[in-house]
């Protein structure tokens, strides 16, 4: 590799028509992050020296998600779509500069690994000149087909309108993904034709070119799921299965038990640590980190959120950006934190907000409580001391400070600094009427009868 630095052109044109929406089809998501991310992680971690995005016109959308995700990407612009091999030669500038691999990826295609790549980088490493990805399809119909001769190198793709019965028969199906060691892969490039029905210029023509001048191109197999292409929602469903079943997989594998894989939902990112137990339909949006020994019960909906070691979650708990669970803490049903702390052992078990504060060690937040965070125009801080008892139904007006020990009387708001091991009682005195209650009821029934 280091004899052959790698360039990785990633083709991102594609309009998306059948995707019927407004958004760019390589942004939208899977697994918590757009099919382009996807992609350019990949490249990257397969080493990638340089990367060169395809794009066409009007695409500012794309431009800013690559340049936030792998900076340094070159950018080239495909003013008209006529075809893969087009596209790829947009970028002739960056194959000019370039003198090592370059490999060709589509940026809806997102589920390729960064092994595959490796295994392509591998195959020119063992003489070829071109490493075409392929995979075995369970049902070929509709695919081109990878024609190798009887060295099992690839002389040629064949469309299936175009194929003969037996090659129709063939289950070696193009995957999308090309490498190249070519002296002069421009010149080759150049040398494709648009002679067919779609007057469109297709990579996959070199295969039969590079066969004619005796390079040798070699099938790189990856699996089915790998080279999905998407093209409708449906696919993209389909690859967001494929997403979620190989991270569960995952995590699994590292020592975690879900209790119900597949009603679990996680992110690209999701980090989950030994021994943690997860119950049913949990879902892990971008930035979940939960460490070991956590106990997360089912209907919880986390994103950008930590859960301490031991701690326990759930059910129905919802945690936004900025929540941080500490260790062995509890945090019941229907409670919300978001842009906060719970330190070591600190509860609050049931319907409770909490929302830009600190929660000491081993307070407690009693049900009905509510950080009252927001103004209309800014966030203000809540601080509750360590041991301190909120009771329950409390409202605490930010910015408020509560101290160690201190205890918050149910129903009180509090809109003031507690001093730390002091009572804070904010109410109504009570009143009592003696018999009102049976003087009511006979009046009422009194007028329902005469009316």
């Amino acid at each position: 590799m280091t004899d052959h630095p790698l360039l990785i052109v990633v083709l991102a044109a594609g309009k998306g028509v059948r995707m019927r929406s407004a958004v760019p089809k390589v942004l939208h998501g899977i697994g918590g992050r757009s099919m382009l991310a996807h992609v350019l992680a990949t490249a990257r971690a397969a080493g990638a020296a340089k990367l060169a995005l395809v794009v066409a016109p009007e695409m500012e959308a794309v431009r800013t998600e690559a340049a936030k995700l792998a900076p340094g990407t070159e950018f080239f612009e495909q003013a008209t779509q006529a075809g893969t091999a087009h596209a790829v030669l947009a970028a002739r500038a960056a194959l000019e500069r370039h003198t090592g691999d370059v490999i060709v990826l589509f940026a809806d295609t997102p589920l390729v690994e960064a092994g595959t790549l490796r295994r392509m980088i591998e195959g020119l490493d063992a003489g070829a000149q071109i490493a075409a990805l392929g995979f075995e399809a369970r049902d070929a119909t509709g695919y081109g087909r990878l024609i190798v001769d009887d060295n099992g190198r690839v002389v040629a793709i064949r469309e299936e309108r175009d194929a003969s019965e037996s090659e129709r028969r063939i289950g070696l199906c193009i995957g999308g993904g090309m490498a190249f060691r070519v002296p002069d892969l421009i010149g080759l490039l150049a040398r494709i034709g648009n002679d067919n029905a779609q007057r469109e210029y297709y990579l996959t023509d070199v295969f039969s070119l590079a066969a004619r001048d005796g390079m040798v191109t070699t099938p790189v197999h990856c699996s089915e799921a790998e080279a999905l292409g998407i093209n409708s929602r449906e696919q993209l469903a389909q690859a967001e299965a494929v997403f979620q079943t190989r991270a569960r997989r995952r995590v699994m594998e590292q020592g975690a038990t879900l209790v119900a894989p597949e009603t679990v939902w996680l992110s690209f990112d999701t980090a989950i640590g030994r021994d943690v137990v997860i119950e049913p339909n949990v879902f892990f949006g971008p930035g979940v980190v939960v460490e070991d020994g956590a106990h997360i019960m089912a209907n919880c909906h986390m994103v950008g959120a930590r859960i301490g070691k031991g701690a326990r979650v759930g059910p129905f708990a919802r945690f936004r950006p900025g929540a941080d669970i500490g260790t062995r803490a509890h945090v019941g049903n229907f409670v919300e934190v978001k842009n906060a702390k719970l330190e070591t052992g600190a509860k609050a078990n049931h319907l409770a907000y909490i929302g830009d504060g600190r929660v000491g060690e081993g307070a407690n937040i009693g049900a009905g409580t509510i950080f009252c965070n927001y103004d209309g125009f800014n966030k203000h801080f809540t601080d509750v001391g360590k041991g301190a008892f909120v009771g329950s139904n409390s409202s605490l007006v930010a910015p408020v400070k509560i101290g160690d020990g201190a205890y918050i009387g149910s129903g009180s708001v509090i809109s003031r600094n507690v001093e730390a091991d002091a009572l804070a009682l904010e109410r109504s005195k009570q009143e009592e009427r003696p018999g009102w209650a049976a003087k009511f009821r006979a009046l009422m029934g009194k007028r329902k009868k005469s009316a």
